[in-house]
């Protein structure tokens, strides 16, 4: 890393629920909604979108918690707006805060931590699983 992010440094991903975030049991008078592994894949996004001033050439991020309270619907064709914020660094551990809105409310909260990994070491290990 070029340096530890700050405490309270910000990252931000937003989106438009189409029609791969629903959850895949809309029927029987269930709602079109966003899914929460969706959701979740792009608050991952934000907090990764937050390390990416920190990373060197090279380097990458993978997610290793992620403990979320999804707590409204949102519908689709809403806008979503994820925030991801620093709350701690331990080296290459980083841990955020996460939130989502949607238009009218506050749709998810809590916790992540990420790892700054080198691209190429994680490469390697991968190849080796999947070698006959």
């Amino acid at each position: 890393m070029k340096d530890t992010p700050k405490i309270g440094t910000v990252g931000e991903e937003r989106f438009v629920v189409g029609e791969q975030d629903l959850i895949d049991f809309a029927h029987d008078g269930m709602p079109r909604i966003l899914c929460t592994p969706r959701l979740i894949w792009f608050l991952e996004h934000a907090a990764r979108n937050a390390m990416l001033p920190f990373l060197e050439t090279g380097e990458s991020t993978v997610g290793v918690v992620v403990n979320l309270e999804h707590t409204a619907a949102t519908p689709f064709g809403a806008d979503v707006v994820c925030r991801a914020r620093v709350i701690y660094a331990d080296g290459p551990l980083i841990s955020f805060q996460l939130e989502a809105f949607d238009e009218h409310e506050q749709v998810a909260i809590g916790t992540h931590k990420l790892r700054v990994i080198e691209a190429a070491r994680l490469a390697r290990k991968v190849e080796r699983k999947t070698r006959k």
